[in-house]
């Protein structure tokens, strides 16, 4: 999967055609030269008729305003590349190496304010797989953080409650409530090495991100993890298994749980305290102990009681959830909901969220499904539920209407409901535990919601994260371009552009998170929840609310972008709905042309 950048999508709506490409190319080849090695001597800096991957970005009616910002640039571009001299001298070559970083930095800053014109519309459904909304006939939901999105002051709540449980509980040390929750410390998708206690992000081909390695609160040096883990790879056997499950020999827990971030929080503080006072302990101890506390908070329904006593606190107001609700049923789509949470629980939000009626928008209603073994163990059977919450003893034979069920499983839920394969379209925000069975064994399709995306494109549209990525992706063709280049001149030279390098990416990285950047990539590579997102999801989205931008018959396609050993002779897609186009307009646009 590739998480598209605005980078990505505005170089898509630069060039409009293959004569504007080709003349681009010869002012740009500073800026992209993929079509051969540059050499002092060499007549042009492109050869070859081959197109650049450039030819993969589309088409645009902005190709001449482009082609004017560097027209002022061809002259001395070409005249600084082609530079050939009789000397051989160290200075001659650093010093026109230095014209073509200088000449292709100017160019690069002459494109941002272009490229940053055209943004990513936070409110667009991203397809990982082609999907057709006029073949769903049934929509499915979990409850936490994808009908009800919770405010930040719930996190604070968890971290305390399960804090406190480890002191008065666990007898961990009274100072541990010097300690509050830190908002911004970490992100989704990290990874928690439970021997060593250290919490770290990964990326799609199991390398850890080096500089993105904590133990407790602060980084621990790229020296002393590649000892540890001799290298920066991570082996297969010591990961969880393909759906994220930790069985024995597994040290590494993965955290992909919005409620995870205050567990990962926890674990962080904790640690931090031990070694601040030289406490001698046992990583495997705290990690299980951390995960109880955090699991009574929810088990014993700490924290639902405190949610229903002040919803408004907790729960963001879902307006735009009802209207998404409500227009499915308008269309006639049959809805049901499966959730882990209680049905007091979910009963107190929904109330709020939807309103009193909210039942009758669902055609089955299953709370406490103890997810993700609902999906797997047969030997559960549905029990109804009263509204006072008895539970009954007589056996289900139907699941109906109005109705509330607790447990089962997912092979009764077939059986009783007839509703399998494609025209079945379910809705979760956690990878594992919401969509992995459903895709894989059952052949439903899947949407993911991510709340944090909406912030990520938002740091995406900015101009600064465009500068930074337009100039990094230069800076990498530049060094690795003139790299061929092997005298101790130029390697020195060389050298400098990788240190420059390496700066730009760890602004980029601090813009998402100081401490483990984005929750989708790795200094280049996906992370490794990126790569579950694009296996287990068809469809990903900020919030539910993102539908209500789309037609009911409206199809999802997946962006063709060229596989490494291809040749991008396609201009790439850009995804329908991304830019930010009222619908309206587009349609009305689509209609004229």
């Amino acid at each position: 999967m590739r998480v598209m950048s605005p980078l990505a999508l505005s170089f898509s709506s630069v060039f409009r055609n293959k004569d504007s490409l080709q003349r681009l190319l010869v002012c740009f080849n500073a800026l992209q030269a993929h079509g051969g090695s540059w050499n002092r001597c060499d007549r042009a800096p492109f050869s070859g008729t081959a197109m650049s991957p450039l030819q993969r970005f589309g088409a645009s009616r902005r190709a001449e305003r482009v082609l004017a910002v560097l027209t002022r640039c061809r002259g001395p571009q070409i005249a600084t590349a082609t530079l050939c001299t009789g000397s051989d001298s160290g200075q001659d070559m650093t010093n026109w190496l230095w014209s073509i970083y200088n000449e292709t930095k100017r160019q690069t800053e002459d494109l941002v304010p272009l490229i940053s014109s055209n943004s990513v519309n936070p409110d667009t459904i991203f397809a990982n797989n082609e999907m057709s909304l006029q073949d769903i006939e049934i929509y499915g939901f979990d409850y936490d953080y994808t009908l009800a999105f919770y405010s930040s002051h719930l996190h604070t709540l968890i971290f305390n409650i399960a804090r406190d449980i480890l002191i008065q509980q666990h007898r961990y040390p009274e100072g541990l409530r010097e300690y509050d929750y830190i908002p911004d410390f970490v992100v989704r998708g990290l990874h928690y090495d439970v021997q060593k206690a250290l919490l770290m992000k990964i990326d799609a081909f199991h390398y850890i991100q080096l500089g993105t390695v904590y133990r407790g609160l602060h980084p621990v040096p790229d020296k002393e993890v590649i000892a540890m883990y001799e290298g920066s790879h991570v082996p297969l056997e010591i990961m969880s298994d393909f759906y994220g499950k930790s069985s024995h020999g597994h040290t590494m827990k993965q955290f992909m749980d919005i409620f995870s971030l205050p567990e990962m929080t926890l674990l962080s503080c904790v640690n931090d305290y031990f070694m601040k006072h030289n406490i001698d302990y046992e990583p495997v101890h705290l990690y299980k102990d951390v995960k109880e506390a955090i699991g009574d908070v929810h088990v014993k329904g700490i924290m639902y009681r405190a949610v229903e006593a002040d919803i408004e606190k907790y729960i963001c107001y879902g307006e735009q959830t009802h209207a998404v609700l409500r227009k499915l049923s308008e269309n006639g789509k049959k809805m049901f909901l499966i959730t882990n949470s209680p049905f007091d629980f979910v009963d107190r939000g929904m109330n709020y969220i939807v309103g009193k009626d909210w039942r009758n928008l669902f055609d089955v209603v299953i709370v406490q499904a103890d997810k993700p073994g609902f999906f797997n163990d047969r030997r559960k059977p549905f029990r109804r539920v009263t509204d006072k919450g008895v539970l009954l003893w007589d056996r289900i034979h139907h699941l109906e209407k109005g109705q509330i069920y607790k447990q089962g499983n997912l092979y009764e839920f077939l059986r009783l409901t007839g509703w399998r394969g494609s025209k079945v379209l379910y809705f979760g925000d956690h990878i594992y535990s919401d969509l992995a069975d459903l895709t894989l064994k059952h052949g439903w399709r899947t949407g993911a919601i991510i709340p944090e995306l909406r912030k990520e494109i938002k740091i995406m549209n900015t101009e600064e994260y465009v500068h930074i990525m337009t100039w990094l992706q230069s800076l990498t063709s530049l060094v690795e371009h003139m790299q061929v280049h092997r005298d101790p001149a130029s390697q020195m030279v060389v050298q400098e552009w990788i240190k420059d390098r390496e700066r730009m990416r760890l602004r980029a990285k601090g813009l998402f998170n100081s401490q483990f950047g984005s929750l989708f990539r790795t200094y280049h590579n996906p992370t490794y929840f990126s790569r579950r997102l694009s296996r287990f999801a068809d469809i990903y989205m900020a919030s539910l609310s993102c539908l209500l931008r789309y037609d009911l018959r409206h199809t999802f396609f997946p962006r063709r972008t060229p596989l490494q050993h291809e040749a991008p002779f396609w201009p790439e897609q850009t995804c329908a709905g991304a830019m930010k186009i009222p619908f309206q307009a587009q349609r009305a646009q689509v209609t004229s042309d």
